[in-house]
């Protein structure tokens, strides 16, 4: 081998050597975004627009926002792939899991009331569909009470984390966001008063796997009608929170 060419080849091992001894630019964190409680075709549509991950629908009669099997089979009709549907049930009984699930195309459900552990995994087993536990935060729960529920609904996709209050839901209210352990936050999906002005501050303190907004994409007042202007502010507020 000449000179030039052993000179041509140690250049080329100094270069490799340097790109694999490079620090490697971890990817930035994107985080999922659900937009629960939908009841129109229109915000059905304008939340596939805006580039959700998942939209919610509910199961609930008693919940002003909760839509019919004929309703949400015309919601979902027109959902692309790669968007989830999620059916949020609460303390539901197996034949309406199964009406539910064998007229409209789910691809996730949501237990959001005093489902046990067991309940939980039957219920989905009669769906055939994974599923992810809403815990619901209330002023006197400590880490370790969120830890022990997550050990107890280990078989979940994931948990959503609400506000406790009165019935079932976060009714717009905010919980303290420290409470959520850093080793939960991973698969946690984080819920509970969420809205355009403060979810950066949450997705920056929690760094949650996905966020979920209900009440603050709705009409002041107007429980169940989405406000498509607060939808779009939702979701740009998310975005720029990952990019910081």
């Amino acid at each position: 081998m000449d000179r030039a060419s052993a000179n041509m080849n140690s250049t080329e091992n100094l270069a490799n050597e340097s790109h694999e001894g490079a620090p490697q630019q971890a990817a930035p964190h994107r985080t999922r975004i659900k937009l629960c409680g939908l009841s129109k075709p229109g915000d059905v549509f304008h939340a596939i627009d805006l580039g959700a991950d998942a939209i919610g629908l509910v199961f609930y009669p008693p919940s002003p926002r909760s839509v019919s099997v004929a309703q949400a089979v015309e919601l979902v009709h027109d959902v692309p792939p790669f968007v989830s549907v999620v059916g949020l049930f609460v303390n539901a009984t197996p034949d309406w899991i199964r009406e539910v699930v064998s007229n409209v195309g789910l691809t996730l459900l949501q237990f959001h009331g005093d489902e046990t552990p067991e309940q939980c995994e039957s219920l989905a087993g009669v769906a055939g569909l994974p599923w992810l536990r809403a815990l619901r935060v209330a002023a006197d729960t400590q880490p370790a009470d969120l830890v022990k529920s997550a050990l107890s609904y280990s078989a979940a996709s994931s948990l959503l984390f609400d506000t406790h209050v009165e019935g079932y839901g976060g009714g717009g209210k905010v919980f303290d966001w420290s409470l959520i352990p850093a080793e939960l936050a991973r698969r946690a999906v984080l819920s509970g008063g969420l809205n355009a002005q403060n979810v950066s501050e949450a997705i920056h303190r929690v760094r949650p796997y996905a966020v979920d907004v209900s009440s603050g994409i709705e009409t002041p007042g107007a429980k169940g009608v989405k406000d498509h202007a607060r939808m779009a502010a939702f979701v740009r507020a998310v975005r720029a929170a990952d990019a910081e």
